[in-house]
Order: C-alpha cells, then sequence, then structure tokens
C-alpha cells in the first residue's frame, strides 16, 4: 500500500502507517547481519549493538550508547535487517525474540502507531493522549477491507468480525485483554462505535416505533454508551496502577438481523470485586458512587441519605485514598444522575438506588461491645442503625435483635443463637456487600431490558473486556479468580490458533508431528478446578463448621505439595506485615504468583444472617424487598435447572464463579475469536515513554511471546502454491 493508497486514511494515515520514504530508505539502509545483536542489559533489559568478538561461551557486544558489555553466548540476540523496522505483523520478522518484539512495539509507539498485529493478535499500547485515529473517515477507510489490505486497527479488527459473520454465518466475539489501565474499556467502546456507525439499524418506521415505546432516543451506540457512567460509577474503582478500573468483567452482545443490520443488545457482566466495598489498600478507593455522593452537589441527596461530605466520617470507605487526581467526582456524579435517567428508571427507583447506597456507607460505623462476663455482643449505641433503618425501610430494634441474636433453624426447630463482637462484624460486612451486589446485578438487568428492542436477532459479536492478570504484592482470593479465568482464556487462545493451523497441515498432508499447546496450561487448570483441586478443597472445607485457615492450608499442602509442579512453596519473605505474608505459590504461565488464604473461608461461604435478610423481604423501600423477594426467587428458579447445592441454599462464591466462568467459555466456543491485547508503557502515564521491564512482564503474561513461541515451532510462512510457483 503506497503512499496514494494511504490516501482514503486522511490526516489519520501518519498514525497507521510509515510513509513510503522512510520504507525505501529502509531497504537500502547498509546491515551487517554478522555483527548486528541485542544484548542483555541490567537497566534497560535489551540493549542495541555490534558484536566484537564471540569465544568459550562468552560475548562482547559494544552498544550504540558507546558501553562495552560481555556476557553468557544466550544472552544475545539476532537483529533484524531494517527492512523489518516498525513491522505491522511481527509474525513475519526473520528474528523472533523478545528483544525484537520489543524494539519493534518502542520504535512503533514512538511514532504514534499504537496497534500492531502478531500472528493472530492484535497488540494495543496506551498512548495516554488523544490521537486522531477513529473519526468517521477512519471508519470509512476500513470497511469491506481484509486485515492484510489495511494497517493495524481496532476498526479492522471489528471490520473482519463483522465480515466473517455474515459470510460463514457464524457468531463472532473479540477478547480485549490487559492490565488495569491498559485501555481495555476505551478499545471496547470504540468496537461498539465502529458497528454502530456501519451496520446503522432500520429505517424511519422502526425509529418511530422505538420512539412510542419510551425507548431512549438515539442509537444503540448511545444506549449502550448511555449505560456506560452508570457501570462505571458503581463497578469501577481506584487500583494501585489504574485510576478508573473496571473490577467486573462485562462480556457486550451486539446482536444483527440477517442483513447484518444491528438489532440490539445486552450486557453480561461477571465477578464483580464486591469485597471493595469493605476493605481497600492504601493506594486504593472503593467504588466511585460513593465519593460522587459526599461530593454534596444534590445538597438535598446529603439530607436524604442522612450523610455527610467528609469521607472519613466513613471508616469502610477511607482505608485508602479518598480523591483520585484523574477525575472530578462533580461532573462524574452529574453524569451517573443522568444516565439513570436517560435508561429509564423511575424517580422511585432512583431514589431506591441512592438509598440503599448511602444504606452501605453507613454499615462500616456501626459498633458493638462485648457484654460483660458472657461471650455476646450488644449494640454500642444505635445512632447509626436508626439511620441505617430509616434508609432501608427497616424498625431499627428489630435489626439489632436480628444481628445480634439470629434465630437459626436447629433440626425443626428455630432457636436463637449468641453471637460474639466479631461474627457480628462479619455480618454487617457481608450484608452491605450482598446489598450492594444484587444492586449491581439488577441494574444491569434493567439496562438490558432497555437495550432490548424485540428486532429479530440472528447472529451476535461479543466484545469481552476482562482483567488481565494480576500479581501484586498481596494476593487474595479475587487475584486467584482473576488470574484462573487468564489462565482458561489462554488455553482457549492456544487451543484455537494452534489447533487450527495443525489442522491445515494435516489437510494438506505435510507431515507434522501434532502439539497439544492446551496442554501447557492443564497443569495449572487442573490444580485449580479438578476434584482435589484448591477450589475443591476450599469448597469441602466450607461445609465442616470446625475448620479454619489452618486446616485448609494443611489440606492443600498433603494434597499437592512435593506431588504437583504448578503447587510450590512461597519464597521465605522478611518484613512482610502480620496478616500479610503467602501461604503457598502457583506457576501460572504468566509468572509465579504468591497467595495468602488468610481469610478464604469467611469470603468463599460469605453468609448471611437470615434473620437480616427475612427483615429485608419485609421491608417498606420497594427496591430492597424485590432484590431479596423476587431476584433471589428467580436465582433459586434458575439454578433448580442446574447442579442442586450442597447443603441447602447455601453456595459458595468460588462455586458461583466457576458456573459463571463455564457459561461464559462455552458462549466463547460457540464463536469464531479475535484476540486483542492491551498494554500499559508506563507507570506514570507520560505519553509516548516505554517502559522496557514493565511490557516485557505484559508480553509474557499475556500470550504474545507465547503465541510467537508456538509459531516458530511451526511453519512460520505460508504462501498459495500458485503464487509461489510465480515468483
Amino acid at each position: 500500500m503506497g503512499d496514494s493508497e494511504m490516501q482514503c486514511f486522511g490526516a489519520a494515515a501518519i498514525y497507521l502507517r510509515k510513509p513510503e520514504r522512510e520504507r525505501i530508505a529502509a531497504q537500502t539502509a547498509p546491515f551487517d547481519a554478522k555483527s548486528a545483536f541485542f544484548v542483555v542489559e541490567p537497566k534497560e533489559m535489551y540493549l542495541k549493538g555490534v558484536l566484537q568478538s564471540r569465544e568459550g561461551g562468552k560475548a562482547t557486544v559494544k552498544t550504540l550508547c558507546g558501553q562495552t558489555i560481555t556476557v553468557k553466548e544466550d544472552d544475545i540476540h539476532p537483529m533484524n535487517p531494517p527492512k523489518y523496522d516498525k513491522i505491522e505483523d511481527m509474525a513475519m520478522m526473520t528474528h523472533l525474540n523478545e528483544a525484537t518484539v520489543l524494539y519493534n512495539l518502542k520504535e512503533r509507539y514512538a511514532a504514534w502507531m499504537i496497534y500492531t498485529y502478531s500472528g493472530l493478535f492484535c497488540v494495543t499500547v496506551n498512548p495516554y493522549k488523544w490521537l486522531p485515529v477513529y473519526d468517521q473517515s477512519v471508519v470509512t477507510a476500513y470497511r469491506g477491507k481484509k486485515r492484510i489490505e489495511a494497517p493495524p486497527h481496532i476498526f479492522s479488527i471489528s471490520d473482519n468480525a463483522y465480515q466473517h459473520m455474515l459470510t460463514d454465518r457464524e457468531n463472532q466475539s473479540i477478547l480485549i485483554t490487559g492490565e488495569s489501565g491498559a485501555g481495555k474499556t476505551v478499545n471496547t467502546k470504540r468496537v461498539i462505535q465502529y458497528f454502530a456507525t456501519i451496520a446503522v439499524a432500520g429505517g424511519k418506521k422502526e425509529q418511530a416505533a422505538a420512539a412510542a415505546s419510551g425507548k431512549i432516543k438515539g442509537s444503540l451506540e448511545d444506549q449502550i454508551i448511555a449505560a456506560n457512567p452508570l457501570l462505571e460509577a458503581y463497578g469501577n474503582a481506584k487500583t494501585v496502577r489504574n485510576d478508573n478500573s473496571s473490577r467486573f468483567g462485562k462480556f457486550i452482545r451486539i446482536h444483527f438481523g440477517t442483513t447484518g443490520k444491528l438489532a440490539s443488545a445486552d450486557i453480561e457482566t461477571y465477578l464483580l470485586e464486591k469485597s471493595r466495598v469493605t476493605f481497600q489498600l492504601s493506594a486504593e478507593r472503593s467504588y466511585h458512587i460513593f465519593y460522587q455522593l459526599m461530593t454534596g452537589h444534590q445538597p438535598q441527596l446529603l439530607d436524604a441519605l442522612l450523610i455527610t461530605t467528609n469521607p472519613y466520617d466513613y471508616p469502610m470507605l477511607s482505608q485508602g485514598e479518598i480523591t483520585v487526581k484523574s477525575i472530578c467526582d462533580v461532573d462524574e456524579f452529574i453524569a451517573t444522575d443522568e444516565a439513570i435517567d436517560i435508561l429509564g428508571f423511575t424517580a422511585d427507583e432512583k431514589l431506591g438506588i441512592f438509598k440503599l447506597t448511602g444504606s452501605v456507607m453507613h454499615h462500616g460505623a456501626m459498633k458493638f461491645k462485648q457484654k460483660q462476663r458472657e461471650e455476646q455482643a450488644e449494640p454500642d449505641g444505635t445512632e447509626v442503625a436508626d439511620k441505617i433503618s430509616y434508609l432501608m425501610g427497616l424498625n431499627s430494634a428489630d435489626l439489632l435483635k436480628a444481628l445480634c441474636y439470629p434465630r437459626v433453624k436447629v433440626g425443626n426447630e428455630m432457636v436463637t443463637k449468641g453471637q460474639t463482637v466479631p461474627q457480628v462484624g462479619n455480618s454487617v460486612m457481608a450484608l452491605c456487600k450482598s446489598v450492594y451486589e444484587k444492586m449491581f446485578l439488577w441494574m444491569v438487568v434493567r439496562i438490558n431490558e432497555m437495550l432490548d428492542t424485540k428486532q429479530a436477532r440472528q447472529f451476535f459479536i461479543g466484545v469481552l473486556d476482562i482483567a488481565g492478570f494480576e500479581i501484586f504484592d498481596y494476593n487474595s482470593l479475587e487475584q486467584l479468580c482473576i488470574n484462573f479465568t487468564n489462565e482458561k482464556l489462554q488455553q482457549f487462545f492456544n487451543h484455537h490458533m494452534f489447533v487450527l493451523e495443525q489442522e491445515e497441515y494435516k489437510k494438506e498432508g505435510i507431515e507434522w508431528e501434532f502439539i497439544d499447546f492446551g496442554m501447557d496450561l492443564a497443569a495449572c487448570i487442573e490444580l485449580i478446578e479438578k476434584p482435589m483441586g484448591i477450589f475443591s478443597i476450599l469448597e469441602e472445607e466450607c461445609m465442616f463448621p470446625k475448620a479454619s485457615d489452618t486446616t485448609f492450608k494443611t489440606k492443600l499442602n498433603e494434597q499437592h505439595l512435593g506431588k504437583t509442579a504448578a503447587f510450590q512453596k512461597p519464597k521465605p519473605t522478611k518484613g512482610k506485615e502480620a496478616g500479610k505474608e503467602a501461604h503457598f505459590a502457583l506457576v501460572h504461565y504468566a509468572g509465579i504468583v504468591e497467595y495468602s488464604i488468610t481469610g478464604w473461608l469467611d469470603k468463599n461461604k460469605d453468609p448471611l444472617n437470615d434473620s437480616v435478610v427475612q427483615l429485608y423481604q419485609k421491608s417498606t423501600v420497594k427496591l430492597l424487598a424485590y432484590l431479596y423477594v423476587t431476584l433471589a426467587a428467580d436465582e433459586a428458579a434458575s439454578k433448580k435447572g442446574g447442579a442442586k447445592k450442597k447443603g441447602g441454599s447455601f453456595q459458595t462464591v468460588s462455586a458461583l464463579f466457576r458456573e459463571n466462568l463455564g457459561k461464559l467459555m462455552t458462549n466463547l466456543r460457540s464463536t469464531h475469536p479475535h484476540f486483542v491485547r492491551c498494554l500499559i508503557p508506563n507507570e506514570s502515564k507520560t505519553p509516548g515513554l516505554m517502559e522496557n521491564f514493565l511490557v516485557i512482564h505484559q508480553l509474557r503474561c499475556n500470550g504474545v511471546l507465547e503465541g510467537i513461541r508456538i509459531c516458530r515451532k511451526g511453519f512460520p510462512s505460508r504462501i498459495q502454491y500458485g503464487d509461489f510457483k510465480q515468483r
């Protein structure tokens, strides 16, 4: 594609492909393949250099910045000729190694070319600034072009998925993964923008019908985008790495009619991190909505929710930071407030949403003390309970009684059970997390009702925006769930890419030793999900009343330590705070992660105080009663079809998570997948700067290097016989 063909991209062209001049210059640049090498260097990871000598298993390289380095022979890697500089598909490079991949991405990024292919992947680096590569002219330029006919771009992936859907009559999926802050959600929005632009739904009749049915005026894209501020207020928070991190995964399905016109959409969410409501690390913040309400932008809401504008009045919401530099809580609150109206929630529902959110905030301030001479909790003042009861439509005395003296079923009779102060504390936290999560899931149901146009659907393209691998200093059950999800997605990718690849060899009669690359990940996956694996032991322990963190840890070690290669002892660490030490390490494909099992049994059982739930069911706040009566009944009914729950109405967090993940994988397996990997280039949000170690770590984690490794085992170059003969 020469400069003339790039004209259709307008001003965006320079951000998409290097100009003809530069390409011609690169092809004639002098290059000595025998001496051009990358050398390993502790500060920069790899540097370009010229080989000076090679003997006795050592190599000496003079780097371009003038220092001379001698390393083991394995620590130098050949460079590609200049004609491969800034190549658009890295799988085409002659020498494929960590250094060549890193520098190709680095040099493209420095020229603001943020999208690059790597075999089946599209890799994208967060530019931390606005680039003019998403406007209408760019959409038009990618329309109907094959992947090889245009520069790499999220629109190219989208258009190819759309064409595949129409020609193969098959559902498609686009899997967008990456670390917190890498730009997953932004790229998800771009995919939706693309479909909304090229597949505009029906004519005037349909629009008139939609207007009559009281649906949102405007396009499906507007509706999906209107849902965003609400989902982000309740589902996004500041993490160590990212100011606006989605703490839930979402699979947005965009449905099309037989002719490829937009029909409707729906959103499925996964794994909302509800523990964040009651706990944050020091550099983090809880969900944005709490701080939006505390701005006092609508003073009448402060009175209605009995809250102040000081987050430190709410111990549960001020364990970390209370403001976020890059976010204006007032602006965000206005957007959330408008979104609730646009999405068609009634005034009554809206007040219900805010009241329940306010009540969650108050839960952290409830105090209990131990009764003299007995192991029994009693209220330490009733002021906070009165506020909660007012907001939740309950009777305050009943609420406190149910918390301190819950009634439980023993055999056939109901007995009153005493509670200690820590037990009541756990119970209060579990209840407010439950209210928050149920409300979030109910909002998603309501958004889906709004997005459903009742038009005939034939196919869908699903866009998966889900957290990438997480390796923190302190990894708990949430991280295990997220990392396990990624392990499964990587296995899905390996299987898809290489089974397809190898079946083609078989079809063409090429002699080939079949390799099952999905097996590379099997050890870790089986360790987590198989009978007597980590989840299975965790769920079993949850059924024993006397089980504790210690018994759980012992069982894990007895079962797996020394018997399963993927299960290891954590490295001994000095200076870790008490309660933060790791108990076991897992060998994930992305690296070894150490997990701490403190509190996992409680987290997993997540038991709710039944006496309080019964009060919720009779609440005078319609929304609360609905969440615990109708929604709970719907959930139970849909579960009846599924597996029977052990021990009455008791489903653990991990069992529910596995069920959801199973559904997601089944969904994905029924589609033709496309893969997008987002990279975060540096920790300081600096446009154009790439930190080598950070990027290599992600390339190892997200399977790009894994993909390249496997590409190399196959036949990297393929060409139709006719074309080959002509050459």
